[in-house]
């Protein structure tokens, strides 16, 4: 276990030891956070995961960066206009907070490949923009028994549960239609409100981490960030899911 280094580092994170404690504190140094998706959502809740002093984020987006990325990928910029995603991410985040490691893959979310990223991650957070990958992250962290927190947004609207494997529903429970129609590249996309729910889903991985306030467990909270109007219900296990029901492949 490494420990917060000293007085420099206690000092970076001064204002929120009030709120986690140094015990708090310490287990975000030692935890490890995979951010699948690094755009407006992703990028923005790896942002906040770096500055709270999140020991080590393991990062997976392919692809450069293109303009229409710039009106919310907040981890990119001009300057960047052509240049690998991801690597550029992970220069901006050391920039921010030289404490934190930071792992970087550019690729997508594929099964063999993607498996050794979620088992070493303490929590994932899903922020893939396309529904085949968002299946397989599921799978794997239901294989590993590693819990994600699964954020969406589209347009307005705002979506977050967090999925423990085997206790929640995971989400071929919620959406068991794998071939649902999605055009990944053509859903409006206000920067604010993937914003948001980057601030949402890095806040769940800190709750979940220093075990600080209730997370959404069990829980589907609606966001429309339109009219702040908002609403939560239970959600349950399907226990023929083809993922993690009693039938279930893993």
């Amino acid at each position: 276990m490494e420990q917060l280094a000293g007085s420099l580092e206690l000092e970076r994170y001064a204002r929120q030891l009030k709120l986690l404690g140094e015990s708090g504190q310490q287990a975000l140094k030692d935890a490890t956070v995979m951010v699948a998706g690094i755009g407006g959502l992703g990028g923005t809740a790896a942002l906040y995961l770096a500055a709270a002093g999140v020991g080590k984020l393991i990062l997976a987006h392919e692809g450069i960066i293109l303009p229409p990325d710039l009106n919310r990928q907040i981890l990119m910029d001009s300057e960047s206009l052509g240049m690998e995603r991801i690597s550029t991410a992970a220069a901006q985040l050391k920039r921010l907070n030289p404490h934190v490691e930071i792992e970087g893959y550019n690729a997508k979310i594929e099964y063999e490949r993607a498996k050794p990223w979620v088992k070493c991650a303490d929590i994932v957070i899903d922020a893939r923009y396309d529904f085949p990958e968002r299946y397989v992250l599921n799978r794997l962290c239901v294989e590993t028994a590693t819990p994600m927190v699964e954020a969406a947004m589209y347009g307005f609207e705002i979506s977050l549960t967090t999925m423990i494997p085997r206790q929640t529903p995971c989400l071929e429970c919620l959406y068991p239609d794998e071939q649902q129609y999605w055009e990944p590249f053509g859903f409006p996309v206000l920067g604010a409100t993937s914003g948001i729910a980057g601030c949402l889903a890095a806040l769940e991985a800190v709750k979940w981490i220093t075990g600080v306030g209730t997370t959404y467990a069990g829980v589907m909270h609606r966001f429309s960030s339109l009219d702040f109007a908002c609403y939560s219900v239970t959600i349950t296990r399907n226990p023929d899911c083809a993922c993690c029901g009693e039938g279930g492949k893993p």
